[in-house]
């Protein structure tokens, strides 16, 4: 008989299979559930034969499965399943009836139905609720992991932010104290230069030096920390100007080693302006610094690829080895002693940071002593 005393309540047992069943056959639903035992199931069972009582049922209970008939007198088995979605419930439901037509199967599940068993094949029905039940749990394990996936998400972007924030408020917090100490130390190197041993004079010309660095540290992390913030409204903007503007920033370090910059017509892209600015200064200057014995060449060309502007700078400077192109764009990584190129190891970070922000990609291609080209990619407008 149906045991339908304990209302398939969860306090059964953990290896009671909870059904509730959709029928008005009694000798069907015993039929069913013996099918069921007689593969190894501990089943509990309620049934209900209309909306109210199948409403009423799924509100009280936790059920692993709904075993339904297609057509009953007063309502069908896709009744019953839209009335478990109403109710939220991920609860599977297999029809198990005398007669359904392929096409009208097919239908069913379409709309949801997780399976379904025609009642002269009852035996396979046993195979039909481990399948849903596994379904269900691989459902469920995804749901989950997106929703754990979202909590983490929005903990790294808080944290982001936060940490964002306080590189921010640090770094400009020590602009004066640092502006102080920076100011005394030339004062004392100036005044005193020659005066005291020699010892003296570099302990001095160390404090300048450290002042000096940390002073640029600090600019580069407000750099870091600036963009991003405040959300302008993107319009196009000039490439080729930018570019320039870059290049009238990089004039000094131009003329002193001689560089030959050139570049294709570049198209315009929507982005901040500023920000391809700092992008073109940060990889011209890095082509500059990282020159070879040969005079500095560099070229910026560019390409349309699909749905998207392709961007090149290319040089014949002393290149970088392959096991480092992920880690140059980490901020502090440096792949040379200070005392052979100066900087913080930010420059490459915030163009990164720069890209990313705007939807697009940046990467390297290079070989020691051949070469970097430095290639990113923005949406096409």
């Amino acid at each position: 008989m149906i045991d339908a005393g304990n209302h398939g309540q969860l306090e059964d047992s953990a290896d009671t299979l909870r059904v509730l069943l959709l029928e008005d056959n009694p000798l069907d639903s015993e039929l069913t559930l013996q099918v069921l035992r007689n593969d190894g199931f501990n089943v509990s069972a309620d049934t209900a034969t209309n909306a109210e009582e199948f409403t009423r049922r799924v509100q009280a209970n936790l059920y692993h499965v709904v075993l339904a008939d297609y057509s009953l007198p007063q309502w069908t088995g896709m009744d019953a399943l839209q009335l478990l979605r109403g109710q939220s419930l991920d609860t599977p439901l297999i029809l198990v009836t005398g007669s359904l037509g392929e096409e009208k199967a097919v239908e069913c599940l379409k709309q949801g139905a997780t399976d379904y068993v025609l009642k002269d094949r009852i035996s396979r029905l046993p195979l039909a609720v481990r399948r849903a039940l596994e379904e269900k749990r691989l459902r469920q394990e995804h749901r989950e992991a997106e929703a754990d996936l979202a909590r983490k998400v929005k903990e790294l972007a808080r944290s982001n932010a936060e940490l964002e924030q306080l590189a921010y408020v640090a770094s400009h917090d020590l602009q004066e104290p640092l502006r102080m100490v920076s100011s005394y130390t030339q004062l004392l190197a100036k005044r005193y230069q020659g005066r005291l041993d020699s010892d003296a004079d570099k302990f001095i010309a160390y404090a300048v030096d450290g002042a000096n660095r940390m002073q640029r540290l600090i600019q580069d992390l407000l750099a870091y920390s600036r963009v991003g913030k405040g959300q302008r409204d993107l319009g196009e903007t000039s490439t080729e100007g930018a570019l320039q503007n870059a290049l009238t920033n990089l004039s000094q370090a131009i003329l002193e080693s001689g560089a030959v910059i050139t570049h294709d017509p570049l198209p315009p892209v929507v982005m901040d302006s500023s920000q391809l600015m700092q992008l073109f200064q940060n990889l011209v200057g890095n082509a500059i610094k990282y020159h070879g014995a040969e005079q500095p060449r560099i070229h910026i060309s560019s390409a349309r690829g699909a749905n998207e502007l392709k961007f090149a700078v290319r040089d014949n400077g002393i290149g970088i080895a392959a096991q480092y192109f992920e880690r140059i764009f980490v901020m502090f990584q440096r792949l040379h002693a200070r005392d052979e190129f100066s900087g913080t190891g930010i420059g490459l970070a915030i163009s990164k940071k720069i890209i990313e922000r705007h939807g697009g990609r940046i990467s390297v291609e290079s070989e020691p002593g051949k070469g970097s080209t430095f290639s990113f990619s923005l949406p096409e407008s």
